[in-house]
């Protein structure tokens, strides 16, 4: 199955927070919610918020309270 995001639909925050994961990932490890926090220095609730909505719709996966990058169809350079 291919799946195929619509970026459009993430608010600031959700993109914001999705580049903080994809930062972390860079450095071939998963990000914890106090990394996301204090990368991007938004409010503990919103990141959580944000961390979620990213889940539910494929961006991130999760597992044991870590995030990674999950499929997309776009490339992000760091």
């Amino acid at each position: 199955m291919h799946i195929q995001h619509d970026v459009q639909t993430m608010s600031t925050d959700d993109t914001t927070v999705y580049e903080a994961v994809a930062a972390v990932s860079t450095q071939r490890r998963a990000a914890h919610v106090a990394d996301v926090v204090h990368m991007t220095g938004l409010p503990e609730e919103t990141v959580r918020r944000s961390l979620a909505f990213l889940t539910e719709n494929g961006w991130l996966k999760t597992r044991g309270g870590i995030y990674i990058l999950g499929p997309h169809d776009w490339e992000v350079d760091y």
